[in-house]
């Protein structure tokens, strides 16, 4: 396909198609005369890929490079380059290391992990750094926040990390699934979101209100 159907068929404007090229995101594709060049159908599975990263997770263009090499790597496997690609997503702040709290909460946190039987790299991860800022946030506040408030939370996000799998499973592709890894990690966030506060808001009725 020429570059204008590449544009139609994955909805991305020609001129970001190009800026893609110049920055090596896309590879390029087959010379066909000096000025024109031909796509198939894996420049349109990438242009997907890359889109999801940079549009929809907000990824710079440098990290979006790097998340590309490493789904490229043959000597990394498939849970890697899922990983690499997930932990490029923003996380929010990181814990704040002159805050004497956040010692402690990395304890909670370290404890909460071990409880579960998680592995301990998850520790070197940015979303292990976003549950240290939130403990100590809790923490500061007054609210529990020991492992035994935070497990049944864990607990739940185990259940949802086998349906996102499940989910990802569908996709025929490790691209195609390094693509919805990253898509539905940023879209489905606000379906949690949205979902808890109305579970909440019906648990509340039944518990403090007529329960109709």
């Amino acid at each position: 396909m020429r570059l204008a159907e590449l544009s139609e068929r994955s909805g991305v404007p020609t001129p970001t198609i190009k800026y893609y090229l110049r920055e090596r995101l896309l590879p390029p594709g087959r010379r066909i005369t000096a000025t024109q060049s031909e796509y198939g159908e894996d420049h349109l599975r990438r242009l997907r890929l890359v889109r999801a990263l940079i549009q929809v997770g907000r990824v710079p263009v440098t990290t979006a490079r790097e998340v590309l090499a490493a789904i490229e790597d043959d000597s990394l496997d498939h849970h890697h380059r899922l990983g690499a690609a997930v932990r490029a997503l923003p996380c929010g702040p990181e814990p704040d290391e002159t805050d004497p709290a956040t010692a402690a909460a990395r304890n909670t946190a370290d404890e909460l992990l071990e409880l579960l039987g998680w592995r301990s790299g998850l520790a070197t991860s940015p979303a292990f750094g976003m549950l240290v800022t939130a403990i100590t946030a809790l923490d500061r506040l007054g609210y529990a926040c020991d492992t035994a408030h935070l497990l049944p939370y864990a607990r739940q996000a185990e259940q949802l990390a086998v349906a996102d799998l499940d989910v990802l499973e569908e996709f025929a592709t490790r691209e195609e699934q390094v693509e919805a890894a990253v898509a539905l990690t940023v879209l489905y966030e606000p379906v949690l979101l949205s979902l808890r506060r109305l579970a909440e808001s019906e648990e509340s009725n039944k518990r403090f209100g007529s329960g109709s």
